[in-house]
């Protein structure tokens, strides 16, 4: 009941048709977060693509400045490489052994699989079980890789990955609640600019169509793309 009369008294307290600047947007979001714990804030855009179409999907990973503020757990696929992905900060590092394990029940409650090539033949009998969950390793994600001390690092650094729906729509965490204003935005540029920069040549018309920011227990709080494009030449 505490949170329908928090949440009922947020949208009292904003017009749900504004379409914001970034940073406005941000302080709007900030401002209206009501709950007792560190919100994650996530920014969502719906994008110019045919989600049915293969050469119009949007995928891959960007490295946010500023992180996400969530410890990122990462289990890692290797043989070779086992010993670098440990030191590297893995969480659980294995082999035939760790995929005997998640095809028995393992739970699987981490943010990032990693593999090396090698593994792919192991890792892939998986798929049935890692797929749903968004846990299979990608080369378009980064995520099957020769160098995995590096793609650890960088994960546990504040690399995320993002994959559009069938809808066409990307939703990336870009921080928490409590951080400031401008760590907020410059994560948000780091993925408008990613989004952009991976366009597909076949999209059609306007790309960023919609976007929108919000925080975990918090209304959506609609976005200015034009804002976005000015802030990106700013800083380009």
């Amino acid at each position: 009941m505490a949170i329908t009369k928090n949440r009922a008294d947020v949208e009292r307290r904003y017009d749900s048709e504004a379409v914001l600047s970034v940073p406005e947007a941000v302080e709007l979001v900030k401002s209206l977060s009501f709950a007792k714990f560190d919100e994650s804030v996530d920014i969502a855009f719906q994008l110019g693509i045919d989600a049915r179409q293969a050469d119009q999907l949007v995928r891959g990973t960007v490295s946010l400045p500023h992180g996400t503020g969530k410890t990122v757990k990462v289990v890692v696929f290797a043989n070779d490489q086992a010993k670098e992905a440990e030191e590297a900060g893995a969480d659980i590092v294995g082999g035939q052994d760790l995929a005997d394990q998640i095809a028995g029940g393992m739970a699987l409650d981490w943010d990032v699989t990693i593999a090396t090539p090698d593994m792919m033949p192991v890792v892939g009998k998986l798929g049935q079980v890692l797929g749903p969950r968004g846990l299979m390793p990608n080369p378009k994600t980064g995520t099957v890789t020769t160098d995995v001390a590096k793609t650890v690092a960088a994960f546990k650094a504040g690399r995320v990955e993002y994959r559009n729906d069938r809808y066409g729509n990307v939703h990336v965490p870009v921080g928490r609640v409590s951080f400031d204003a401008d760590k907020l935005v410059d994560n948000i540029l780091e993925v408008a600019a990613e989004l952009k920069r991976v366009r597909p040549a076949s999209s059609k018309g306007r790309y960023m169509k919609k976007i929108a920011l919000s925080s975990t227990m918090g209304p959506g709080v609609k976005v200015d793309g034009a804002s976005i494009e000015d802030l990106l030449k700013i800083r380009s």
